[in-house]
């Protein structure tokens, strides 16, 4: 869990330096391994104003394993599972199937058809869930509205480390003092 837990402070301090537009996210319970987190969705889109909360799991054995990501409240999407679990390959195990690494349940789910046989039903329950999300959004969080508030930023600066090149004194890497001077004895 070391190694998941240091790969995880790290992630997680980047996504506090540069946050990432449309995208929220802080530990549960103070928890590495479980994050809380929130999408919020796009102008111009049928999610547009929604805050969708979710919460994903990281693995002791993370970046070997992959998180899980469950959305927290029902979720009308074709990569989404009734359950709320994302259905994307790159978040599942490796399977038994030597192509995929899939099940074939996991390749299809009703949802997709819904979108593409009554698209007016399918818009219809995401509506409802983006105004039912909206009461999940925290006190003073700032919405983005335009299309602009969802456009990353330049990173910020890195900060200067005053150790970084610090030289110890110590024997190098290789056995060799850094001061070593080799005609010392001449």
């Amino acid at each position: 869990m070391a190694s998941a837990a240091s790969v995880l402070h790290r992630q997680l301090k980047e996504l506090s330096k540069n946050p990432v537009p449309g995208f929220a996210v802080d530990l549960k319970d103070d928890n590495i391994l479980e994050w809380d987190v929130a999408l919020i969705g796009s102008p111009k889109t049928i999610y547009e104003g929604g805050y969708f909360k979710a919460t994903m799991s990281f693995p002791v054995d993370y970046p070997f394993n992959p998180p899980t990501f469950r959305f927290n409240n029902p979720f009308y999407h074709p990569n989404v599972y009734p359950d709320g679990r994302l259905c994307i390959s790159i978040l599942h195990p490796p399977g038994e199937d030597p192509v995929s690494g899939e099940k074939a349940e996991e390749r299809w789910n009703p949802t997709q058809v819904a979108y593409r046989k009554n698209r007016e039903a399918f818009d219809a329950i995401v509506k409802k869930q983006v105004e039912d999300s909206k009461k999940d959004i925290p006190s003073g969080f700032q919405m983005p509205t335009s299309e602009q508030d969802f456009m990353p930023g330049p990173p910020s600066e890195m900060e200067e480390d005053d150790n970084f090149w610090y030289e110890s004194g110590d024997d190098s890497d290789f056995g060799v003092d850094d001061y070593e001077d080799e005609d010392e004895d001449d």
